[in-house]
């Protein structure tokens, strides 16, 4: 079975970059899923299954964060931005811009 998430030879992949490569495709996972379960959500007639499905929903944001995390605590460029980006007021592109410039200098 071949594995599709590698660009490179996964030979000549560092063990660093093969566990990030992992985590990215997990964290790529867990928003397809909560992606899915939207979609079921927003049609879903009967009660309960809905209820199921949001709370099925909740558990893979809940992955979806304990990926995040660990590509934060990973790499600081990314953590740098992400802490001047997110939950932050104000309007998100300019938050984006001076995340950037955090980065830059």
């Amino acid at each position: 079975m071949g594995f599709d998430q590698y660009h490179e030879p996964a030979s000549e992949l560092s063990q660093e970059t093969r566990t990030f490569a992992r985590m990215i495709k997990s964290m790529i996972e867990e928003a397809e899923a909560i992606d899915w379960y939207e979609q079921r959500i927003s049609v879903e007639k009967d009660k309960e299954a809905k209820a199921i499905m949001e709370n099925t929903q909740k558990e893979e944001f809940i992955h979806f964060a304990m990926d995040l995390e660990f590509l934060l605590r990973k790499k600081k460029t990314w953590k740098i931005i992400m802490k001047n980006v997110l939950f932050k007021p104000g309007d998100i592109i300019e938050n984006g811009e001076k995340a950037e410039h955090e980065v830059e200098d």
